[in-house]
């Protein structure tokens, strides 16, 4: 007999097991190998689809319309100081930089306030561009453009420019994983607009509007009215106490652009009579308005809560220098509302006179709150009522004005809506 090799044998002896081993437990064994490598495969094209929208942040890259050179800078925490030799390549840095790390953001702020959000998320949003289209955000913010000084304008045309060097290279997915999410779920083909100065100008009118004060009192207090007294609707909605909380400035008002302080009056309230079922149910439905509106600028933590702010003198300091801490009252989001950043002059001069850190919101060149080489600066909000409602006497294409009947200024709205065949088309009409 010929010899056979202890590792033939033990060969030969796991074979005959792999034989006895049942056909099913083979089959299990070939399904649980799949799903792990289908797993694995799901796992790395994942991560894949996820880091190809993540910025570039070493390197060299080469862009148009710069004047020189610019370096960007960012700490361990992503954070990005900009070093510039002219204001233009300061501002369009600042684009490129923030399109780069948040554009699905900025893109979504400048659909919310054009009223083009059903374009991106259909039907669920269609309440909420019918109510910024008839409020005219976008035209609003169109207008205050062309009164801007020719400087204020130019920053805002180079920090365009910088973002639409960074869009113009990139495919909707390579900005942003959301595009990706979006692309699955009906937003095909989608192709990112350029920026443009009035996108960012717009967001102004979403801060305006979520810190814009008591709209929302004055149609509770108009709903209230028509079935209680007004002492009773004065105990949930007391008067301002002027006695012990005297206003800084009073007795004026502003005259083409200028203070005239006059003479004080007394001023006297008239009792108003109930709202008519009609009205009741006008202010009903901008109640339901209201109330459906998303906090666009990412609101307040609560309702009554007071902002921080304090000062520190630089006696009190490890450095010498005073401290300033502010607080924008404003509630934590996802992403966060404020963007932190640094823009800096190599050499601070008229022609380029920034030296400043902080924080702004994406979108917006330049920064909101923060500090250069000699102050800081912040501030909050005081809650002021700044919007006023009214109750308008409608009848067909006219509204009552001073015991006349004046023509209602109307125009059609279209909106596209993921989702629909057809646009969504209304009449605003305005007084």
């Amino acid at each position: 007999m010929t010899p056979v090799s202890e590792t033939a044998a033990s060969l030969a002896g796991a074979r005959r097991g792999f034989r006895s081993w049942p056909r099913a437990g083979r089959w299990a064994s070939y399904a649980v190998t799949v799903l792990v490598l289908l797993v694995v495969g799901a796992l790395v094209t994942a991560v894949l689809v996820v880091r190809q929208s993540f910025p570039q942040t070493d390197g060299t890259i080469e862009v148009p319309g710069l004047d020189g050179r610019v370096t960007v800078v960012r700490d361990d925490h992503g954070i990005p100081q900009v070093y510039a030799g002219t204001s233009h390549d300061l501002f369009y840095a600042q684009g490129f930089v923030q399109a780069q790390d948040r554009f699905f953001e900025m893109d979504v702020r400048r659909h919310t306030t054009a009223g083009r959000l059903s374009e991106l998320f259909g039907e669920a949003t269609l309440d909420v561009d019918r109510t910024v289209r008839t409020m005219g955000w976008r035209r609003v913010a169109e207008e205050e453009l062309s009164r801007l000084s020719p400087r204020t304008k130019a920053y805002l045309q180079a920090y365009s420019d910088g973002v639409n060097a960074y869009v113009g290279r990139h495919t909707p997915g390579e900005m942003s994983l959301e595009y990706t999410v979006l692309a699955r779920n009906g937003l095909h083909h989608y192709q990112a607009q350029p920026w443009t100065p009035a996108d960012s100008v717009s967001w102004l009118k979403a801060i305006a509007w979520d810190l814009r004060g008591n709209m929302q009192d004055e149609v509770q207090r108009g709903l209230l009215s028509a079935g209680h007294a007004r002492a009773r609707i004065s105990e949930l909605y007391p008067p301002y106490p002027y006695a012990r909380h005297r206003p800084i400035v009073r007795d004026g008002s502003v005259v083409h652009g200028r203070f005239e302080q006059h003479a004080g009056t007394a001023t006297r309230v008239a009792a108003r009579p109930a709202p008519a079922p009609a009205a009741v149910r006008a202010l009903a439905r901008v109640d339901r308005t209201l109330r459906a509106m998303p906090r666009l600028g990412g609101g307040s933590p609560s309702e009554g809560l007071g902002s921080n702010a304090w000062a520190v003198d630089g006696a009190h300091s490890t450095t010498g220098a005073p401290i300033l801490a502010n607080d924008p009252h404003l509630a934590v989001s996802l992403p966060g509302i404020w963007y932190q950043m640094g823009l800096h002059c190599r050499r601070v001069a008229a022609a380029c006179p920034f030296d400043v850190s902080g924080f702004t919101f994406s979108g917006m060149p330049g920064v909101v709150i923060g500090h250069n080489d000699r102050v800081a600066w912040g501030f909050t909000n005081l809650d002021p009522d700044v919007t006023d409602l009214f109750l308008e006497k409608v009848s067909g294409r006219t509204y009552l004005y001073d015991r006349r009947r004046l023509p209602l200024r109307m125009h059609d709205e279209t909106i596209r809506v993921l989702g629909r065949d057809r646009p969504y088309r209304f009449t605003v009409r305005a007084t």
